[in-house]
């Protein structure tokens, strides 16, 4: 970043500080990975200035003939990728996916059914927070209090008497699979459009090793960084006949101008998620989770579902005596990076967290297998436990740090 050092050495070291902080800490929040360097390369390179309003072939500027074969590229590579019959590739992110998709069928105010939030939802399936419960009448279905999953008659009874224009699966913090044939066939028996969400699972789908949402789906939205690896920015994939309709409601709908150098990065993520190393990347990641949920089992914490299907890992403190905020903190303090996370039984409580989310990718990503998952497990409840000790703490943060050492970021795939 020589040029960058000359301009701005201040911001340089702010650069290098986090790049750093990323070397020496094990990062386990569910909703990051580690990219290929040749995504960074993408990202930082000379399609940051190009303006590309409209799409290929149709752009209101100028000097767009490049970009024209970088928009088709992804456009080529992600609908083989998925199977899709169409693909929009400019959002900006999964929630402005999510709002085109709502925009591009639905009228203000229309209803839609979609999963509650702290049973595993996402605040752009209509919590009051979003803009998307201020613009459409949502409902929300939880979980089975007694299971933990997807309690799928629940949707068909809220589905019959709720008559939603759309149903929406997908999750952030629902550890398990969707039956996306399942509530394909809800949607039908109420004539309403169904959305599968797959932010969270799209490497996983893409390599492959969990079912596809993609054939039972009007709409599927996700995001490229991820389980996918890549860079920012959000993808919608539908059936054609869709397509002029998402197109409209993305371009001049709700974005003017796209992120050329986002374009390139999902063209290029889209070509290294069909090549084995990435295929291996995401079995190993599957693997983990499973690992570090049995670990957790076993020291007598209580799982949410009591296990993992994919990525991720929900863990209920409740009966530990600590809650969600504080062991954030103090797993951060020794090098274990995640976030807070509410579970079912806090929303009974709004603002309450009573959990912590665990996802397996950028370990994974370091190349960090079974031994690994259980070490990080036994640090874990280490710190949590000894979270008053300044000695034991210390002498964690060491051990963390040897790990990372063990396992450096770089050049993943």
């Amino acid at each position: 970043m020589s040029y960058l050092y000359k301009d701005d050495p201040e911001l340089t070291q702010l650069i290098s500080d986090e790049s750093n902080r990323l070397d020496n800490t094990l990062n386990l929040i569910a909703a990051e990975n580690h990219s290929p360097l040749s995504i960074l390369e993408v990202m930082g390179s000379v399609l940051n200035t190009k303006t590309i309003e409209g799409y290929p072939g149709k752009r209101f500027h100028a000097g767009c003939t490049n970009v024209d074969h970088i928009e088709n590229l992804a456009i080529d590579r992600g609908k083989s990728l998925f199977g899709a019959g169409y693909i929009n590739v400019q959002p900006h992110s999964g929630t402005s996916a999510n709002l085109a998709v709502y925009f591009s069928v639905l009228n203000v105010g229309d209803r839609i059914l979609a999963m509650s939030l702290p049973h595993g939802g996402h605040l752009s399936h209509g919590h009051s927070a979003s803009i998307t419960g201020k613009c459409f009448d949502f409902a929300h279905y939880t979980l089975d209090p007694k299971t933990e999953l997807i309690d799928y008659e629940q949707i068909r009874y809220m589905a019959h008497s709720e008559k939603p224009k759309m149903i929406v699966a997908g999750a952030s913090s629902y550890p398990r699979l969707i039956d996306y044939k399942k509530i394909s066939k809800i949607a039908k028996e109420v004539s309403a459009l169904f959305l599968a969400d797959m932010a969270h699972l799209a490497g996983l789908v893409a390599a492959r090793l969990i079912p596809s949402p993609v054939p039972y789906c009007d709409f599927v939205t996700f995001t490229c960084y991820k389980t996918m690896m890549g860079g920012r920015g959000g993808i919608i994939l539908s059936k054609k006949k869709y397509g002029k309709k998402i197109d409209r409601a993305i371009f001049p709908g709700c974005q003017g101008t796209s992120a050329v150098n986002l374009l390139a990065a999902k063209a290029l993520i889209f070509k290294l998620a069909a090549e084995e190393q990435f295929i291996s990347i995401q079995k190993m990641t599957l693997k983990n989770a499973k690992i570090m949920a049995q670990a957790f089992l076993e020291k007598g914490y209580r799982i949410i579902s009591n296990g993992t299907d994919n990525h991720q890992v929900l863990i209920d403190l409740t009966s530990k005596d600590i809650s969600g905020k504080l062991a954030e903190t103090c797993l951060e303090s020794v090098g274990i990076i995640l976030n807070r996370n509410v579970v079912p039984n806090d929303a009974d409580s709004p603002g309450r967290t009573s959990g912590i989310r665990i996802g397996s990718g950028a370990v994974s990503a370091r190349g960090m297998g079974e031994l690994h998952m259980r070490q990080i497990v036994d640090l874990m409840d280490s710190t949590m436990r000894n979270r008053a000790k300044k000695r034991v703490l210390t002498e964690i943060k060491e051990d963390v740090l040897k790990l990372c050492q063990a396992f450096p970021i770089k050049k993943i795939i």
